[in-house]
């Protein structure tokens, strides 16, 4: 992007709430069903229907609130969003205006990697909740369009952010840590594939140092990171063009293809007037007390910048490591698992491994942490015997591809199979040092000549002879000793 030009970005967030039921029906919220199968009188707005507010969408609600450092509002009010579309059968949507259940708070994120990385607070506007629409269908009906209302009344949580971000990248980073929290706090599954989580940007430009918004375009329904990363480059370059070129930007609504790269307008954008809110005369106003937050807090788990400063603080971890571990809630069960297993004094090293090898084969395999053939018991253990010596690094390689691979119940039995274990009599170790010094009289003369490169080979030498079980530490001192190096 050209470097006179800054973007505004701030994301609208519609993360599907974890609650068995709908909304405001008794109707299922489980994926999959065939059309309309998960659709209630309610859900159709049959006359004469009424809904009834599910409490368990509210108490997400407040989770999120809680975590967020948010206003939980003591009394909010649903509204009636109007507007026609054949997937809404009432001809409006329940949802939140004026008085939203969660109102400000902040979340910390972190753009970039290594040293040019850095942390950003966003603010948030607003949370409300409201119900889904349904879904329209565009294939297999001969021309003509068909309707599933499966998804109608689904509960959503909108959650808005103060345009506060300055790049793509920036606005990913937030999706990202938005998208890690809920499914922390245990509100929404956080499925992009499924819809439970969508993310509409609302882009804008203005020149650098300008301080009034430009105007913003929206684009709607992005489920993907990269998608959502791709969408707003392509529309910020394709807005400073446009104001470059002499035209103007109208507010619109626009949508992203992925198959092209591009976005394109859907429909002039609304404003909150074009709705006709109106306080909805079925519903009364939700009342939150604070003996019902309080209930609501205690069960919340340890948030990830709470156990981020434990981690450093009890465990002696670098804020990187920690930082890292807590970026999702199974890494972080994980790597609290493998501790357990190893000892605490272990913990650095468990952090090394879960980080290191343990993600890097995941990521090889393709796999979730939750279908890792590696347990955390079993990569403690392994952890365990190098912290104790029994096996060196290179060895504990080996070990944990046999546990990768389904070879063995623990690290102590395919070391204890294989004969790993590791060799640290130093009088073994010493006597193999000399027959690779007398075999080896260049590198010997090398490296007293200066060349650091030799003694590595002569490491390398003994290691081979050991069969990589000499502990490298003890076969680094005592060669040094020898070639008079210490």
């Amino acid at each position: 992007m050209r470097s006179d030009w800054e973007i505004v970005v701030g994301l609208e967030i519609h993360a599907q709430l974890s609650t068995a039921a709908k909304i405001f029906s008794g109707a299922s919220t489980a994926f999959g069903a065939e059309p309309n199968v998960q659709a209630s009188a309610v859900d159709c707005a049959l006359p004469g229907v009424l809904p009834v507010l599910n409490r368990g969408a509210v108490e997400r609600a407040i989770r999120l609130g809680l975590a967020l450092g948010a206003h939980i509002a003591p009394t909010s009010v649903f509204a009636r969003k109007n507007y026609f579309y054949p997937d809404l059968p009432k001809g409006y949507q329940i949802s939140q205006f004026e008085l939203p259940v969660v109102q400000a708070g902040t979340i910390t994120i972190r753009v970039g990697e290594g040293e040019s990385a850095y942390e950003k607070s966003i603010r948030l506007t607003r949370a409300h909740l409201e119900e889904d629409a349904g879904k329209s269908l565009h294939e297999d009906f001969n021309g003509m369009s068909g309707i599933d209302l499966n998804r109608a009344g689904t509960p959503l949580l909108e959650i808005v952010s103060e345009p506060d971000m300055r790049s793509a990248a920036e606005a990913v980073a937030y999706a990202r840590a938005l998208h890690s929290l809920v499914r922390w706090i245990d509100i929404c599954d956080g499925n992009m594939q499924e819809g439970s989580f969508r993310c509409d940007a609302n882009v804008s430009v203005r020149k650098k140092g300008a301080t009034e918004l430009g105007t913003r375009r929206e684009i709607k329904n992005l489920n993907s990171f990269r998608f959502l990363q791709q969408a707003i480059d392509f529309e910020a370059n394709w807005q400073i063009e446009t104001l470059e070129d002499g035209g103007r930007i109208v507010q619109a609504t626009v949508l992203f293809d992925p198959d092209k790269g591009e976005t394109r307008m859907m429909r002039s954008k609304e404003d909150a007037h074009d709705y006709r809110y109106f306080p909805d005369p079925d519903l009364l106003p939700l009342t939150i007390e604070p003996e019902w937050i309080e209930r609501v807090a205690a069960a919340m788990p340890e948030l990830p910048a709470a156990m981020q400063a434990r981690f450093v603080r009890d465990l002696g971890l670098p804020a990187y490591d920690a930082a890292t571990l807590t970026a999702n809630k199974e890494t972080a069960d994980y790597f609290q698992s493998t501790v357990e297993a190893a000892g605490t004094p272990c913990a650095k090293l468990c952090a090394n491994w879960v980080m290191g090898e343990f993600a890097a084969r995941l990521r090889k395999a393709n796999l979730e942490i939750d279908a890792a053939p590696v347990t955390p018991a079993q990569l403690g253990g392994l952890v365990a015997r190098i912290a104790d010596n029994t096996i060196s690094n290179a060895i504990a390689r080996k070990v944990f591809e046999a546990l990768w691979n389904g070879e063995g119940a623990s690290a102590d039995e395919i070391i204890t199979r294989h004969g790993l274990k590791q060799l640290t009599d130093g009088g073994a170790i010493e006597a193999m040092i000399d027959e690779v010094l007398a075999a080896n009289r260049n590198s010997v003369d090398e490296f007293r000549a200066g060349k650091e490169k030799a003694f590595n080979a002569l490491v390398g030498q003994v290691m081979k002879a050991s069969r990589g079980k000499a502990n490298p530490a003890q076969v680094n001192d005592i060669l040094r000793r020898k070639l008079g190096a210490q």
